[in-house]
């Protein structure tokens, strides 16, 4: 059974681990620290998962990952952009999708938002085919817009209408 909820400072343990491997991290965001520390993850519970619509993913009440909306400001305020990750352990199972899936009825049900969008590293096919799977349409490709370890990557931009 796969859940979404709100942090717990026993999930710390889990978002340290996660976040330290690799391949999770090959394809997010550098404003997430690497190394990733346990100041990292209690300012994470805290505080950083408590701006915009984040919540944990847990599978048969395991800890699992992170899924979120962050809306935009001003008058983007009515869009807002989709970010995730799963510990590797938990991939290929379908997870992300129903995940994807859930955060998106919730957002459109229980706030303003009227699109949700992802920008997604090129070359991160996982990534790619859950965002369709899940009724998000290819928008764009900004060639060469992310630059994250001395190499530049496309942005395949991906979103979903209310």
């Amino acid at each position: 059974m796969i859940t979404l909820r709100d942090f717990k400072q026993q999930d710390a343990p889990h978002i340290i681990k996660t976040l330290n491997d690799e391949k999770v991290t090959r394809f997010l965001s550098s404003k997430i620290p690497f190394p990733y520390t346990q100041a990292d993850a209690d300012w994470w519970i805290n505080q950083g998962a408590k701006n915009g619509i984040i919540k944990a993913i847990v599978v048969n009440e395991q800890f699992a990952g992170c899924i979120g909306i962050t809306p935009g400001e001003f008058e983007y305020n009515r869009s807002g952009e989709i970010g995730y990750w799963l510990n590797s352990h938990f991939w290929g199972q379908g997870i992300i999708t129903h995940a994807i899936t859930q955060i998106c009825d919730e957002a459109f049900k229980n706030s303003n938002l009227n699109r949700i969008f992802g920008a997604v590293f090129a070359g991160n096919t996982g990534s790619i085919k859950a965002l369709t799977k899940c009724g998000f349409e290819a928008e764009a490709i900004l060639k060469q817009a992310i630059y994250k370890n001395g190499v530049f990557y496309d942005s395949h931009i991906f979103s979903k209408l209310k």
